[in-house]
């Protein structure tokens, strides 16, 4: 089936509403590596039901729409679908256990051309069933790579945040394992790229990746811990640009610049220096 631009934009994403536990709150923690390291005590409120908090980045598998690039109706390609950029607004801190509502609309989506393919940005906004008030707000930008050259507008695109040349101010390595894909994916992205090899091969790795969100999850770990004193509570926004994949097992080192609320960063993996996730921006509490 022929890309239809029209489809995409006119999507109607129907409501979703998620109940979710403490269990899946401390799941999603475990998925991005806490409580693996017992020295790391500031990991206990995430993964033990006594005082129980949510990372801030639970957000992204709240009332998860799934891929739904994938069906046939959307016209997509999906085989060329990649996830490039993620921004979230949280309004509010994530309850450890509720029920939510997930109201989600196409927001735009731009002709870089046949060469470059499409940009689709999609909007999902998670609201508190029983008060009706705002959670957060996540927007996505989806690199269609196989589907440009339509004939809509290129743009304009939102600029990429700029990382400042100097030396970052600090630093925080959290340790990916072997099995961090497969415990991650229990929080809804049941992707096979990140479990089975032969998806993997597929798509052209030597091995299952790991979620570009848990590598965005363990970034935002990282900036609680170095910039929010280890409360959660403080961090108020989390932008990031896709640069690389990362292999289960690898060490994800976050590299931050604090300016005052704003604390521009990125990460790298360690084994192979590699930046896998650029132009990140996060806003914090004073």
């Amino acid at each position: 089936m022929p890309f239809d631009p029209q489809k995409i934009l006119n999507w109607k994403f129907p409501e979703i509403e998620h109940t979710y536990s403490e269990k899946d709150t401390i799941l999603y923690a475990l998925g991005l590596g806490c409580g693996s390291d017992p020295d790391e005590a500031d990991d206990l409120k995430f993964v033990y039901e006594h005082g129980l908090a949510a990372l801030p980045t639970m957000a992204v598998v709240l009332a998860y729409p799934g891929n739904w690039l994938e069906s046939k109706e959307s016209t997509a390609d999906y085989s060329k679908v990649l996830h490039g950029e993620q921004y979230l607004t949280l309004h509010r801190p994530i309850p450890p256990s509720g029920t939510v509502v997930g109201r989600g609309r196409v927001v735009d989506l731009l002709d870089k051309g046949k060469d470059k393919g499409a940009v689709l940005y999609a909007e999902r906004t998670i609201l508190d069933k029983t008060s009706g008030q705002p959670i957060a707000t996540m927007t996505s930008a989806a690199m269609l790579r196989g589907d440009g050259g339509f004939g809509g507008k290129p743009g304009p695109q939102p600029a990429p945040h700029k990382i400042p040349d100097t030396a970052p101010a600090a630093s925080v390595d959290l340790k990916t394992h072997p099995n961090s894909a497969l415990i991650y994916r229990l929080s809804g992205d049941r992707n096979p790229l990140h479990a089975d090899p032969k998806a993997a091969a597929r798509g052209g790795f030597k091995t299952p990746i790991l979620h570009g969100l848990c590598t965005y999850g363990i970034a935002g770990r990282a900036i609680v811990k170095a910039c929010c004193g280890g409360d959660p509570a403080k961090l108020r926004s989390l932008q990031v640009r896709f640069s690389s994949p990362v292999f289960p097992g690898e060490t994800i080192r976050t590299e931050v610049w604090p300016d005052g609320e704003r604390v521009s960063f990125r990460a790298r993996v360690v084994e192979r220096d590699v930046v896998v996730l650029n132009n990140g921006l996060a806003t914090v509490a004073a």
